[in-house]
């Protein structure tokens, strides 16, 4: 049995459990930058991180890394290159797991990241190339009624459209979204395109995550308990995640 952990630990626990070996993952920034640490650590030592700064590496950090440019993930990294390099990466296939977020989501994984109620966000980053050329993806963002709608009000990095057949209509070649990590539990996808509860974090009901979701919820034929993180996740999640 594992201690006490926190919402963002259990998130990074099971978007560390999304990685398996041998992938070549487009690591992102915060909770996935620790995922990855810890899948390194754990049960994926030959996965290599490639970070839309540029550098790739198949081996983990010796100190933390709150940014993806911070000097631990460039010591020792199997090449520092640039944008360019990394993107080429993506559109030549080569990208087995991208991991993404968003401030809105929809039913099918559409993600936006650019505009919402008359409020400029961010953009796209890179976000766009991964959800269209990786293999396939994991999104990771609270779950607020807010974020989670019906249709997103712009799509900045495509899902699975409006569902099954989209993706290959609009030409994209990646495999689109595979799981949806949320404050109060994990996603996967149905046939169809839509996203389906498929397991429900510690303490959290069926009840709460409808109450937080702006569209009919879709389960899974069978919703799990999300697993609490093991007392070595907690521990390489801590080692790695030392601002919280």
């Amino acid at each position: 049995m594992s201690e006490q952990f926190t919402t963002r630990e259990i998130m990074i626990a099971a978007a560390a459990r999304e990685i398996y070996d041998g992938e070549v993952v487009f690591v992102g920034m915060r909770l996935p930058l620790v995922a990855f640490a810890v899948a390194k650590k754990l049960h994926a030592p030959t996965a290599v991180g490639i970070f839309e700064n540029g550098v790739l590496r198949d081996r983990s950090a010796a100190h933390p890394i709150v940014t993806m440019s911070d000097p631990p993930n460039l010591s020792e990294a199997v090449a520092c290159t640039g944008l360019m390099e990394v993107m080429s990466l993506l559109q030549r296939g080569r990208v087995d797991l991208g991991f993404i977020g968003g401030a809105e989501i929809d039913r099918f994984g559409n993600l936006n990241t650019t505009s919402t109620q008359g409020v400029r966000l961010p953009g796209s980053g890179g976000a766009a190339d991964i959800a269209s050329f990786a293999r396939r993806t994991v999104i990771i963002m609270m779950h607020e009624q807010r974020r989670f709608q019906e249709r997103v009000s712009y799509c900045t990095s495509p899902g699975y459209g409006e569902g099954i057949g989209w993706r290959k209509a609009a030409g994209l070649p990646g495999g689109g979204p595979s799981a949806v990590v949320t404050s109060l539990g994990v996603f996967g996808f149905a046939e169809s395109g839509e996203m389906q509860l498929r397991s429900l974090h510690p303490g959290v009901t069926i009840s709460e995550v409808r109450a937080n979701t702006g569209w009919g919820l879709c389960l899974a034929p069978i919703v799990s308990e999300t697993l609490a993180p093991s007392e070595a996740e907690l521990t390489l999640i801590r080692q790695f995640d030392t601002l919280g």
